[in-house]
């Protein structure tokens, strides 16, 4: 089906390198870093000249120690453009600015620049700055300025240290950090504005010729990414009467064609046919016909070689495009955003997209499993028990226990067609959000070394994700009286039993869990990106697969 124009242009944005001086750059606006350079520590204390008295009181029972000195912030603009050094010197030196993140100072008519404003950003401790806070940073400078009406703007890579974040890094973060500040998801709003960032202009103080390739590719590989980022993000963000099993599969097939993806999608009578027992009970409630989607790409030219050499990556997606529980129904309150439990599936065909456009030397298909969990009289119902398509038995416990029954059946496809190493990516337990918030996603491996190469791969995407256990003695949670395992366990690591089930079906293939459940929906604003769909583990996959071929 054909997108509406207003969500075309939300993934188009006009990225360019300059190495240009700063303050010779035509534009709406010049953005720069501040960051604080202040030496001392807060903990140092300046009252350390009585030692000898440390603990003797005062009459008034005061110890005599000197209270902490407050550290000063000494603010410093991270360029090396004299011109703009001396256009932001005055509100530096008048102390309204301090350097704190996310601070914005905005500079009207600079004083011997070209461009019409001066934004000075605030990112923090010199010494704790890393691309991380770049790429918000680059977020915040969207947001702000698209908020008053800017379209274009330039931001400089410095060359007065920058936090020691390398050119290239800095091109990356800058870019996938704007493209995620564009994104807004007020669709349907009748009184939508049309405010979006179109072209950003990034400059790169002293970058020479010598750098010129290395950053050129920085940038297209960054904007390749972001415009995948937020593709997946409108996937998410849609209504579930608007992205049902089958919009899904036409909006996936559209984009398969679109950058060059062979796509096949399956319905009910497929699903049946490849005995698919776990995925079909969860699905057999809907009236909305459920859709086994296989999206795959293979490196033209020369085989792969080296780390890549016969390997086959598989990516699971999870794709509840509305979750109510089934007949273990949900309670009303918040089941709206129930739309965002297919953000597993929209990940992977998000970094599907990414991976055709980048082209890495390394085989990789994505299965994703979409299906309603609705309430009916067709529906699944606890005690039932069903067969997967591996041939294990499972007691249905609770039938909104059911991302993990789809993931089973996609996991065993995915081993099917001869998939070397997995990794799935679901919103799958709310146990998860109650060990590690709203701020870290879960990891689970299989394998240490498969955990060292996704780590390596998340580290450069700069995304939150903290690894959770799979010891064995988990497994006795599993156990059934009647089948081979239950979907639900107790209430005590949820999130650990959910994975111990996953297991049991990725069997002894390397294989990644990604429990995003709290971390795939920003649950309010941030500086740097909006409330609703966050796109999370898109990046650190795309890593993943181009790790093999690095």
């Amino acid at each position: 089906m054909p997108l509406p124009p207003w969500i075309l242009k939300s993934f188009i944005m006009k990225t360019i390198l300059s190495s240009f001086s700063p303050s010779q750059i035509e534009t709406d606006c010049l953005v720069v870093i501040a960051l604080d350079r202040a030496e001392k520590e807060a903990s140092q204390k300046t009252g350390d000249k009585n030692k000898g008295d440390r603990g003797k009181s005062s009459a008034k029972g005061r110890s005599e120690k000197e209270p902490a000195a407050r550290e000063k912030a000494t603010p410093a603009v991270e360029v090396a453009d004299g011109a703009v050094l001396e256009a932001a010197q005055e509100v530096l030196s008048s102390g309204e600015v301090t350097g704190r993140m996310f601070e914005t100072t905005l500079i009207h008519r600079p004083a011997g620049l070209q461009a019409k404003r001066l934004l000075l950003l605030g990112g923090g401790k010199a010494k704790n700055f890393s691309d991380s806070e770049l790429r918000k940073l680059a977020g915040t400078a969207v947001r702000t300025l698209k908020g008053k009406g800017i379209r274009k703007f330039a931001f400089v890579v410095g060359g007065g240290g920058g936090g020691n974040v390398p050119s290239s890094s800095a091109v990356t973060a800058i870019v996938e950090g704007a493209f995620v500040g564009n994104f807004e998801p007020d669709y349907y709003k009748s009184d939508r504005k049309d405010q979006k960032i179109d072209e950003i202009t990034i400059i790169v103080e002293g970058g020479g010729k010598s750098d010129s390739r290395s950053l050129e590719a920085a940038l297209e590989t960054a904007q390749i990414v972001g415009e995948s980022q937020n593709f997946a993000r409108d996937l998410i963000n849609e209504p579930s009467n608007r992205m049902t099993p089958t919009i899904l599969a036409e909006r996936a097939k559209q984009m398969a064609e679109e950058v060059g993806l062979k796509c096949e999608d399956y319905g009910a009578d497929k699903i049946r046919q490849l005995k698919m027992g776990a995925f079909w009970g969860v699905a057999q409630g809907s009236d909305e016909p459920p859709t086994l989607i296989v999206l795959r790409y293979e490196p033209v030219g020369e085989a792969p070689s080296g780390a890549a050499k016969d390997v086959h990556i598989g990516l699971v997606g999870k794709g509840v495009t509305f979750d109510t529980g089934g007949i273990s129904i949900k309670p009303a309150d918040g089941m709206e955003k129930m739309k965002y439990d297919m953000a597993g599936a929209a990940t992977m065909i998000g970094v599907m997209r990414a991976i055709a456009l980048l082209k890495p030397k390394v085989k990789v298909t994505a299965i994703v499993l979409a299906t309603e969990n609705m309430p009916s009289g067709k529906a699944q119902k606890p005690g039932d028990v069903q067969i997967a398509m591996s041939g294990k038995s499972i007691e249905i416990i609770n039938t909104d226990a059911e991302g993990r029954l789809i993931l089973a059946d996609g996991l065993t496809y995915a081993r099917q067609l001869g998939c070397t190493h997995l990794i799935d990516a679901a919103t799958l337990t709310g146990a998860v959000v109650v060990a590690l918030g709203y701020v870290n996603a879960g990891i689970f491996a299989s394998t240490d070394e498969m955990y060292d190469r996704f780590s390596a791969a998340n580290k450069l995407a700069g995304e939150k994700m903290w690894r959770l256990p799979l010891d064995d003695e988990y497994k006795e949670t599993l156990k059934s009286n009647i089948a081979d395992m239950v979907n639900a366990g107790s209430r005590y690591g949820g999130a650990i039993f959910a994975a111990m089930f996953l297991k049991e079906f990725a069997e002894d293939t390397p294989w990644i869990h990604l429990d995003i459940a709290g971390t795939a929906w920003m649950e309010d604003s941030k500086p740097w990106i909006a409330k609703g769909p966050s796109g999370v583990a898109l990046r650190s996959l795309v890593e993943f697969v181009k790790g093999w071929t690095s």
